[in-house]
Order: C-alpha cells, then sequence, then structure tokens
C-alpha cells in the first residue's frame, strides 16, 4: 500500500512538472503565445461584431491566466485591417443590456427545504487583398496601442509568421505554421500582437484592454479555426450586432451555441452607440463552449436567421405560497379541519334530536 500511494504522488507530482514546462498554449479567436518560459491561458473570450453587410468590426476582450510576462497574440482577417484600443464600458453595458429577467413563482405544498420538512424556507430553479506580389512576410502598419505592439501583416507561406515572432524574441509551436495554411492559401492578412502588463514585472492575468479590428468582408465571420491549438477547453461569449437576428451556421465542433438574448436595441451614447450606429440594430448574444479544442475545424460563419424572434432568459424563483408569512396550505388545512369538526357537531347534534322526536310524536 505504501508503495502505491509513493507511486501515485509521483505520477502527480511529475503531472505538475509537466505543466510547468509546456507552456499550454491557448488561443480565441486568434492564437495567444507567451514567450518561451511562461504559461498563460485563455479563460474566457468575450467578443463584440458589428456588421453591416459590407465591414466588419470585432472588439474583443480576454480573460487570461498563467505567469507570462509577455505574450503574443495572432489573427487571421480576411482583408486590410485597421487596429485601435477598444473601451471596456461596452462589455459592461452589453452585459447590463442581456441579463436574464427574473421572475417569482409560487407553489401550494410544501417541498423538501419547506416546513415541516426542513427549518429552511424557499427553494429557487433556475429555467438561453491587397493585390500584387508580396515578400514572403511584410509589415503593412504598426502601432503602439496602450499595452499592445500591433503589427498586420501578409504572409505567402505559413512560415512567414514563424519568423516574425521568433525575430520579436517568442518561440512558437510548429503547429501553427500548419494550423494557417488555410489562410494563406485564401489570400489572408494576420494582426499580431505584441502584449505586456503596464506594471513591470507583472504577469498578465484577468481582463486584458479590448482591442477593436475592422476589415471589409461580404460575410460575417469569426476566425476560429486557430483555437483548436488551445490545450484547455474554452469559451467564447459573442455579441452580434447585425440587421438581423444571427446565428452559427455550425457548431464548428464545439457544444451546440446557446442564445442567450436576442432583441433590438438602441443605444444613444457611449462606445456601444459609437459601435452600433444611429440606427436601431437586432442584437444576439451567443454562448459557445469547446470542451475539446482540437475538434474545432472552422471558422464561424453566421447567417440571418427566418425571423428575428426576440428572446431573453428567464431566471425563475420558487417562493412557498404564504399569507401574512403564514403557509397558504397550512392555512388551508386548518379551515378543512374547522369545517370538518363543525360538521361533525352539526352531524352529532341531529342524531341527537331523532330519538326525542319520536318518542315526543308517541
Amino acid at each position: 500500500m505504501k508503495r502505491r500511494i509513493v507511486a501515485l504522488l509521483f505520477a502527480l507530482l511529475v503531472t505538475q512538472l509537466g505543466a510547468l514546462v509546456d507552456p499550454a498554449y491557448a488561443c480565441g479567436c486568434g492564437a495567444m503565445i507567451p514567450d518561451g518560459r511562461s504559461r498563460i491561458g485563455v479563460d474566457r473570450e468575450t467578443s463584440v461584431v458589428r456588421w453591416d453587410g459590407r465591414t466588419e468590426q470585432i472588439a474583443m476582450r480576454f480573460s487570461v491566466g498563467g505567469d507570462a510576462h509577455r505574450a503574443a497574440w495572432i489573427m487571421p482577417v480576411p482583408s486590410r485591417a485597421t487596429v485601435e484600443l477598444g473601451d471596456g464600458a461596452m462589455f459592461d453595458e452589453l452585459r447590463r443590456l442581456t441579463l436574464p429577467e427574473h421572475r417569482t413563482r409560487t407553489y401550494f405544498w410544501p417541498r423538501e427545504r419547506d416546513w415541516p420538512f426542513s427549518s429552511n424556507t424557499g427553494d429557487s430553479a433556475g429555467a438561453p487583398m491587397p493585390g500584387g506580389a508580396a515578400p514572403p512576410v511584410g509589415v503593412v502598419g504598426r502601432e503602439q496601442l496602450g499595452d499592445f505592439d500591433v503589427a498586420r501583416l501578409t504572409a505567402t507561406d505559413p512560415d512567414a509568421l514563424k519568423n516574425w515572432l521568433e525575430g520579436n524574441g517568442f518561440e512558437l509551436p510548429d503547429r501553427l505554421a500548419t494550423e494557417v495554411e488555410p489562410y494563406v492559401d485564401q489570400n489572408w492578412e494576420y494582426v499580431a500582437v505584441r502584449l505586456a502588463p503596464r506594471e513591470q514585472g507583472k504577469p498578465l492575468r484577468g481582463d486584458l484592454d479590448p482591442l477593436r479590428i475592422r476589415f471589409d468582408s461580404d460575410r460575417l465571420v469569426y476566425p476560429m479555426r486557430l483555437s483548436r491549438m488551445a490545450k484547455t477547453p474554452q469559451s467564447l461569449g459573442l455579441y452580434v450586432l447585425a440587421d438581423h437576428r444571427m446565428e452559427p451556421a455550425s457548431p464548428i465542433g464545439g457544444s451546440a451555441p446557446e442564445v442567450t438574448f436576442a432583441g433590438t436595441i438602441h443605444p444613444e451614447r457611449g462606445p456601444l452607440a459609437e459601435l452600433a450606429g444611429a440606427e436601431p440594430v437586432f442584437l444576439t448574444a451567443i454562448d459557445q463552449r469547446f470542451p475539446v479544442p482540437g475538434r474545432i475545424d472552422a471558422d464561424h460563419e453566421l447567417r440571418a436567421t427566418a425571423q428575428d424572434t426576440p428572446y431573453r432568459r428567464v431566471i425563475h424563483h420558487d417562493e412557498l405560497l404564504t399569507v401574512g408569512g403564514v403557509p397558504v396550505w397550512l392555512l388551508t388545512l386548518g379551515i378543512v379541519a374547522v369545517a370538518a369538526t363543525a360538521t361533525a357537531v352539526v352531524v352529532l347534534r341531529i342524531r341527537d334530536r331523532r330519538p326525542h322526536s319520536a318518542g315526543a310524536a308517541a
């Protein structure tokens, strides 16, 4: 038994050391790549997509964990892109707009947590290209945006991104060169970002500053293919602003996408209003899980649904029906008991009177 315990502890130790040595390459709609001595993981990716039929804008924010002090982030785009800093207040407003509705439902008979079954009261339950010849890698633009060093790249072979990253002090897994081949074949471009925390020596953790990317596109596409390199389950929150309610054409290897909100909004001020435009726009909020990222086999393509059916999640809170703090079932039983007692008394009195009436008649 002691030998088994020692062997188990040794196996656990080896597993933990392996996790520290092997960088946890994690990616959202692109690929998040740490420096060679660190680990980083994208716990949650939240993005806002605005598409008007011609131009697509993506504002994204990552929630990351790990111990990396530097990292690079790569995103393929179908055409020439512009990049600027986003405003985190936009995500706060969207979260507020899409909060579920809370409703209270009452029930008559006591349940497991109600008296007399338990001293606790209440129960709750939840209820949704540029043409022309180009070098193997070219930098078409480079900007410093807050904590981000943004380079917009062209590449004519899959090794171009690897060469660029290595030239800037980052190690790149060989697999990425293979994964970008479909984008190279379609003449897509790339947004490459170097990021570092504002405080020197502080690892990248929590919510990073959002970035806003704009490019021309005649279809609503959200690049996800590179996410297949992630080594841990991924979570995507996607807000889509368009003329109609939108839906993914397929789950692309993840769980079934869940619509958590659908409806027309008309923000009048702030960063969300700037992104949405002057006219009312339909907002679709989609949540999706990728338990096995390696199964992701395509980018998300979103299409209009047959109808612009509004939807809001409803969370029901079940409460025992009471009057003045007293359970109605108890009051009802009391009334029934009193009525039964009164009825019994009347019946007994009637029976007591019958013999006396018969003797009087004799």
